[in-house]
């Protein structure tokens, strides 16, 4: 498997675990009521499934871009280029 297919698997996996912690965090502290929202409405589970996955997708490109970034650098070419 390429490298960057892996980063990009491992960083999206990283992602939606973060986005799981987050939507759960929202739902337990009730936050702009969706706590109330969600568990009164009789599609409730889905409009979580939908929070979760909208936020995953952000998480996973914002875990992603960090990853990307931190590999600037990382090779013994780039430190002779910029003179150390």
């Amino acid at each position: 498997m390429p490298r960057v297919f892996r980063l990009y698997l491992v960083s999206a996996a990283i992602g939606f675990g973060v986005a799981a912690v987050f939507v759960g965090l929202v739902i337990a502290f009730n936050v702009a009521n969706l706590r109330h929202l969600i568990f009164t409405s009789d599609i409730g589970f889905m409009a979580t499934v939908a929070f979760w996955i909208l936020n995953g997708i952000v998480f996973s490109g914002v875990q992603f871009g960090f990853s990307v970034m931190q590999m600037a650098g990382t090779s013994p070419q780039d430190d002779h280029r910029r003179g150390r």
